[in-house]
């Protein structure tokens, strides 16, 4: 992670934190390994790509119930990914205080581009300014949805 000074937000029992030392990794694999964008991936690739971001832990009582990450470079880019809350936390506005924490740091305000992409949510999105990229020949990607099921 770059050098950036560890934030954090708290709300009615609940706390947000980019402390990475908070992080429960094998709790993040566990959601991500069952998730729709991110099924079948294996621990190693989930530590790795959690060094490599800028991440934002969601807490109740000191146990992970939600996460997202930005992979940046702290300058001009970001790309949010793996956000995430706990169904049994569903419902409560976890999901949008999330957001609204990422939103307010620091690296996030000097960012020129943010991207996301996601089949599920699209109305949290929107609330905080993303737009679809619905623009011919704008957008490009390589996209391998089964990479983590194919590795054997």
């Amino acid at each position: 992670m770059s050098e950036c000074v560890i934030e954090e937000w708290n709300k009615q029992g609940y706390l947000i934190s980019t402390d990475e030392n908070k992080l429960d990794l094998a709790a993040i694999h566990r959601y991500l390994t069952t998730s729709t964008w991110a099924a079948g991936i294996d621990e190693e690739t989930v530590n790795a790509s959690v060094q490599n971001s800028l991440n934002f832990g969601l807490y109740h009582q000191g146990e992970q119930i939600g996460f997202a990450r930005l992979i940046t470079d702290y300058a001009t880019f970001a790309y949010l990914c793996d956000v995430y809350v706990l169904d049994a936390y569903q419902g409560n506005g976890l999901a949008r205080w999330l957001m609204a924490c990422i939103h307010a740091h620091p690296v996030f305000a000097r960012l020129r581009r943010i991207t996301l992409f996601t089949s599920t949510a699209p109305w949290l999105y929107e609330k905080f300014g993303y737009q679809p990229v619905n623009q011919p020949n704008y957008a490009w990607t390589i996209s391998r949805p089964d990479i983590y099921k194919n590795k054997a």
